[in-house]
């Protein structure tokens, strides 16, 4: 699949990384991108205006993308050719300081939202369609006060896995790409931010920290033709933080 001309969602779309991948796709030629958000009215202008510079069609999603609403909304977008889910969010705290509604708010929004969405657009998906989830290196390494999106993501990973082989058959992959840290807004919700970025400036083999451009590079490759056989996997893109013991 070429993306010239496709159609594409991308949730949490409107900032951050989400909105760095949505200008890359437009860059690639694709005519349609919707994008999710969930209340960020300014933001989420801001960024259709760019895409809209780009040559792209801007659509707005508003809404918390686990609701039926904002699903229904979803299915009526017709026909689809990439699916991002990027959106997340999550409760920063020691396991043991967490409440069942804490991990229900994370587990929905991170890792059921995939499965939601999904099954929402799956009608609406050309053969040979991509779908992508953004996760984490903290689906498989343990990170201060990151239990509950932790966990989140690994269930991410997994549903990634199964639905890759579910939808193989109609020609649709299914693949994420787990970044290291990444200088954006979400970091304000972690007491420990600082720390965080110390870390990932001094201990990145690659010499400086991920961006939100190689996150959507990367990404974009896996949506590309160059990626037809690349199924259920997890793109690390960290450069080489994990590596180190």
């Amino acid at each position: 699949m070429s993306l010239a001309g496709a159609s594409v969602l991308v949730t949490g779309g409107s900032r951050g990384i989400g909105r760095a991948i949505a200008l890359r796709l437009a860059r690639e030629g694709a005519a349609r991108v919707a994008i999710g958000y969930m209340r960020n009215d300014t933001a989420a202008e801001a960024t259709a205006a760019e895409l809209r510079a780009l040559g792209a069609e801007a659509v707005l999603v508003r809404g918390n993308i686990t609701s039926d609403k904002v699903l229904e909304q979803v299915a009526a977008l017709g026909p689809l050719d990439v699916l991002i889910h990027n959106a997340a969010t999550g409760v920063a705290r020691p396991a043991l300081e967490t409440e069942d509604k804490h991990w229900d708010w994370t587990m929905n929004a991170n890792a059921r939202a995939l499965l939601s969405l999904t099954r929402a657009v799956s009608p609406n998906l050309r053969e040979g369609a991509s779908i992508v989830a953004l996760s984490s290196l903290g689906a498989g390494r343990v990170l201060p006060n990151y239990t509950l999106v932790g966990a989140s993501k690994a269930a991410l990973e997994a549903l990634v896995r199964y639905l890759a082989v579910e939808l193989a058959p109609r020609g649709i992959r299914v693949n994420a790409v787990s970044a290291a840290l990444v200088e954006t807004g979400a970091l304000e919700h972690f007491a420990n931010k600082d720390e965080l970025l110390v870390a990932a400036r001094s201990k990145t083999p690659a010499g400086r920290m991920v961006s939100v451009e190689d996150v959507a590079g990367a990404v974009c490759f896996l949506c590309s033709d160059d990626a037809q056989m690349v199924r259920g996997h997890v793109l690390v893109v960290d450069g080489g933080f994990s590596l180190p013991i």
